[in-house]
């Protein structure tokens, strides 16, 4: 008897083969749930909570996310593959399907009496050869529009429709433009704005070359568009405050209580004044330049009535997210204090407009000069068609960000994983090595194969003459051969425009070859807190 079962005897455990049956049915069980989500031609999936919120998805990331999990080697996977969403937006599904069916071809092969360790050590070595052939596929990030759209295309049309995929694609590639340093590459994707409406149809999703702020003013007097506009932004109150500390004051006569909001009344206008005076020295009369107030406190309604009078639309209690995004999208800085105001603190906005939606107030700043930060503004008719677009483009801007960063993309369409199958065979190992070197082989074809089968077409018919047909694909040459999912035939990727995010695929490979070593390894399960003490 174990130790552990001596010093608690309400352990649970699971020993060797036992230990690898729970392993490999909760790695084959998510492969199987996840299986029909992946590629273009994926099914959906509905989530429906305990609330009753509907979710519908293929995004795996959204999908492990969002279901409970309770078996414990169900939920490590689960982690490996979202922490691969984190890293690289992209992938998730690949993961849990490599891992899966690398759990299911080593099955037979340890119950028939070989060591983990073996299958192991051959699978190093198929991950370093696996990770040469992807080397050599890298294809050169251009920073072109069209060359980024396609790289944005592969990516979200495994998301959502083909042709708000596209549309996406195009909405995703300029933000990703606007706010990338041409010099460094380097890119901050929290410059870009997602904001959501509901309201029409998702096709009239759009990029605003600037800020849209889910609030307008507050005077009926105030103008609700205006064109070459100086913008001030500052977080400066323009209403009575209570003091910090707890304070009282006393008066004996009711001249002095006058007297003493006379003068906490003209506190407020010197700063109103300040503003207004601001404003007549850059916008002198005649002019056809205006001038907004965008504030992050407070404002109140004498104030408000003063800077309407001089045609000054003003926006109070803006978010500290907007107010950071305000100096990159238009200039400027944020002032703290209204002293020492000047004109270089100003910046400036083609445009600022209100857009009224229900009850509720957008206002748009647009056509900032030499943008960084841009908004996103996602349309759609239903709550949870905004949340699935939303996720999409999240993916879709970090499949960019990653393209660019990394520098190199590879072909897509399952090109990668026929060139590493055929890679593989041509490898010279030794006899000790060979069964891990084949797992990897014959468990990654289970991509493409997929790919194929939810498509509609004959998997194995397909795939096998990829591989294993005289007749190259036009234009494919002897190297780069995937899968049109369209026809059922062959053709070249990287002629199609089908790309896939080089540090992705990377991942892939990385992440799934720990995960199964480690769950290979794993000999004895125990379950043995504290709470089973009890």
């Amino acid at each position: 008897m174990s130790a552990i079962s001596i010093l608690n005897p309400k352990a649970e455990y699971a020993r060797a083969h036992q230990a690898l049956a729970i392993n490999v049915s909760a790695a084959k069980g998510l492969s199987e749930m996840m299986k029909s989500n992946l590629g273009p031609k994926g099914t959906m999936k509905m989530l429906v909570s305990g609330a009753g919120d509907i979710k519908i998805t293929k995004d795996g990331n959204v999908l492990l996310h969002e279901m409970q999990i309770l078996h414990p080697t169900a939920s490590l996977i689960a982690r490996a593959c979202t922490a691969q969403d984190d890293m690289v937006g992209d992938g998730t599904t690949s993961i849990v399907l490599l891992i899966g069916e690398m759990m299911k071809l080593a099955e037979p092969t340890v119950v028939e009496g070989c060591h983990p360790r073996v299958i192991t050590e051959g699978l190093v070595i198929a991950k370093d050869e696996a990770l040469k052939v992807l080397d050599g596929l890298r294809i050169p990030v251009e920073m072109d529009r069209a060359f980024l759209i396609d790289v944005a295309k592969s990516s979200l049309r495994t998301k959502v429709h083909g042709e708000f995929a596209d549309h996406l694609a195009a909405i995703c590639t300029d933000a990703v433009l606007s706010i990338v340093d041409p010099e460094t590459k380097a890119l901050d994707l929290h410059m870009v704005e997602i904001l959501d409406m509901q309201h029409r149809n998702e096709m009239e999703s759009c990029l605003v070359n600037g800020l849209v702020l889910d609030h307008g003013g507050r005077h009926p007097d105030m103008p609700s568009r205006l064109e070459n506009c100086y913008i001030l932004t500052c977080n400066v109150s323009l209403e009575f405050e209570k003091t910090e500390v707890n304070a009282g004051f006393f008066y004996s006569t009711a001249d002095k209580l006058e007297a003493l909001l006379a003068s906490e009344r003209e506190f407020i206008d010197q700063r109103v004044l300040k503003i207004i005076e601001l404003k007549k020295q850059v916008c002198p009369p005649g002019s056809e330049k205006s001038f907004v107030v965008i504030n992050q406190k407070g404002i109140d309604p004498l104030s408000l009535d003063a800077l309407a009078k001089e045609g000054i639309l003003a926006l109070r209690r803006a978010k500290r997210r907007n107010m950071e995004r305000l100096s990159l999208a238009c200039g400027g800085m944020a002032m703290n204090s209204l002293d020492g105001l000047s004109p270089d603190c100003l910046g400036w906005a083609g445009s600022v407009y209100e857009h009224i939606l229900g009850e509720a107030k957008f206002t748009y700043v647009e056509n900032g000069k030499n943008p960084k930060s841009v908004t996103i503004l996602l349309k759609g008719p239903t709550k949870y068609g905004l949340v699935q677009s939303q996720d999409a483009l999240r993916d879709g801007l970090r499949a960019l960000s990653n393209a660019i960063q990394d520098g190199f993309v590879v072909p897509g369409a399952g090109a990668f994983e026929l060139k590493v199958y055929k890679a593989l065979g041509q490898l010279p190992v030794n006899n000790r090595s060979v069964l891990g070197v084949n797992l990897l082989s014959k468990a990654i074809l289970c991509v493409p194969k997929t790919l194929v089968r939810n498509a509609g077409h004959d998997a194995q018919l397909i795939v096998n003459r990829a591989l294993y047909s005289d007749k190259k694909a036009e234009g494919a040459g002897d190297l780069i051969v995937g899968l049109d999912l369209e026809n059922g035939g062959l053709f070249n990727p990287a002629s199609a425009g089908i790309y896939d995010v080089y540090s992705a695929k990377k991942q892939l490979i990385d992440a799934s070859v720990v995960v199964v070593t480690n769950l290979l390894l794993t000999d004895e399960i125990m379950r043995a807190g504290l709470s089973s003490l009890k």
